[in-house]
């Protein structure tokens, strides 16, 4: 590359991506990035040279994207969340802007319901841990757990719990597990699981099928396998949670508040459209 100065960098990465049926606003991403500067900086200094050491290693991360789909945040390390930085690789997921808006729901609906007490909240496949950590951290009061059935997904929560200077309590187990070994009194269930069916597979991303863990996207039944465990071990509970916030795939409202009601008859599941539009949660309050 002959031109050297940001936007001219910018330019050229963004038309490489388009021609090879990548988002443009990767493009972005990676040189902020790579240049180790703040966006106001960023967009200030678009007539500046990047520097040769920059530029070697943007164009390479540029080519490695374009080519094998490997996410940004994979070759940064890093992905943000609820305005921080979180570690992740392959044995997490990379977050998702709609589970945002799911953590939003439950920091809202306990602080409504949970004011004059300290609620036990368990993340249920906590992956990277990023629910479980921003709960925490916004809920200073809360008691948070976070399980998950994999040993390296919970290795790298740890590190991001460590990393953040969050109380977060992790089990090794299968869903809800953990809890009802320790008897643990459940006041609030958030989880954001595998909900994907396996045959929808052939039509994903490569970004997505080749570097997210296989475990935290697909469920067997349609999609629907995980809530069902997760529903099944949730009536063995002493009582029924106050709150329970899932995350889902757009088609799952409805079948998904069947099976909570099939075994709470009383309770009023809602279905709450995420910031497209698009089914996106299932709450429901005691």
């Amino acid at each position: 590359m002959e031109a050297n100065k940001q936007h001219e960098v910018l330019r050229w990465a963004s038309l490489f991506l388009e021609e090879n049926g990548r988002e443009q606003h990767v493009a972005v991403i990676l040189l902020k990035h790579y240049l180790q500067v703040s966006t106001a900086k960023f967009y200030m200094n678009m007539q500046e040279p990047v520097p040769e050491e920059v530029l070697s290693r943007y164009v390479a991360a540029i080519k490695e994207h374009a080519t094998t789909g490997v996410p940004a945040q994979h070759l940064m390390g890093y992905a943000s969340f609820y305005g921080r930085e979180y570690k992740v690789n392959e044995h997490v997921l990379i977050p998702r802007p709609e589970t945002e808006e799911l953590v939003q729901q439950v920091i809202i609906s306990v602080n409504d319901h949970n004011v004059d007490k300290t609620p036990t909240i368990v993340d249920i496949g906590t992956g990277s841990g990023i629910i479980a950590i921003t709960l925490a951290l916004e809920l200073p009061n809360a008691i948070v757990y976070a399980t998950d059935i994999s040993e390296q997904a919970l290795t790298v929560a740890k590190e991001n719990a460590a990393y953040h200077q969050a109380a977060v309590k992790f089990a090794n187990g299968d869903f809800l597990e953990p809890m009802l070994q320790r008897n643990v009194q459940v006041d609030v269930i958030v989880s954001n699981p595998p909900y994907i069916a396996i045959s929808e597979a052939p039509f994903m991303t490569d970004t997505v099928k080749h570097f997210d863990p296989e475990l935290a996207l697909f469920a067997d039944r349609n999609g629907l396998a995980a809530y069902e465990k997760i529903i099944s071990q949730m009536v063995q509970l002493p009582e029924m949670p106050r709150l329970t916030v899932f995350e889902i795939g757009y088609q799952q409202g409805k079948p998904v508040s069947d099976l909570i009601k099939s075994v709470y008859p009383d309770s009023h599941p809602q279905v709450l459209q995420d910031m497209n539009g698009k089914d996106r949660m299932v709450i429901v309050k005691k």
